[in-house]
């Protein structure tokens, strides 16, 4: 009997072991794939965490957060040096203006009266870059990049779009619609730290 269990469970438990040791894969999100790694800027970047955007039980967009090096805490994330992606892929056909104001709003909710005056020229760049899109389809890929000595770089698709937005803390600010305080979603910000 001992021995018959013994050949049971050596086959899962070494499948576990080999799962464990195994490095971070792709993640899949709601049908939309987030590679491992990237590369931006000439750096390499880890998946940190992937996550589903949904409101009323619908699916509004695929979510991927991309770092030099994995973090599991918005300080360390913040704080840490380097290019960063923010890469949103829709999954339903969105307004442009609709998009730009949900993005706005998470500013606002993470960010007191001054922090946001000193955002809010930066801020309305941002948004008339976006809103001048029209819409977003589904299936859209947007990407906010991080990219130190130029600033935060908004592309769609493979376009880039208006001017990069200089200042890191206006990137860090972007960051936090997901990972401050008052994230749009605390699961899906537990899914950006690598919680999830």
């Amino acid at each position: 009997m001992h021995t018959t269990l013994h050949h049971l469970l050596r086959p899962a438990l070494l499948a576990a072991a080999l799962t464990i040791a195994l490095p971070a894969n792709a993640a899949e999100v709601a049908g939309v794939r987030f590679d491992d790694k990237t590369s931006l800027a000439g750096s390499e970047l880890v998946l940190n965490g992937a996550a589903l955007r949904t409101r009323f039980m619908l699916k509004i967009y695929a979510i991927g957060l991309y770092l030099p090096r994995a973090a599991n805490s918005p300080e360390a994330i913040t704080g840490s040096s380097g290019p960063k992606r923010i890469q949103i892929t829709t999954l339903r056909d969105l307004g442009a203006s609709e998009f730009a104001d949900a993005l706005v709003d998470g500013l606002k909710r993470n960010h007191s009266e001054a922090e946001l005056a000193r955002l809010q020229p930066r801020i309305d760049d941002f948004r008339n870059t976006i809103v001048a899109l029209k819409s977003t389809p589904a299936g859209s890929q947007i990407r906010l990049e991080w990219l130190p000595g130029s600033g935060t770089r908004l592309s769609v698709g493979n376009e880039v779009r208006g001017k990069d937005i200089p200042g890191e803390d206006f990137y860090q600010a972007l960051l936090r619609i997901w990972l401050g305080e008052k994230p749009v979603d605390a699961d899906l910000k537990k899914a950006l730290l690598g919680k999830g």
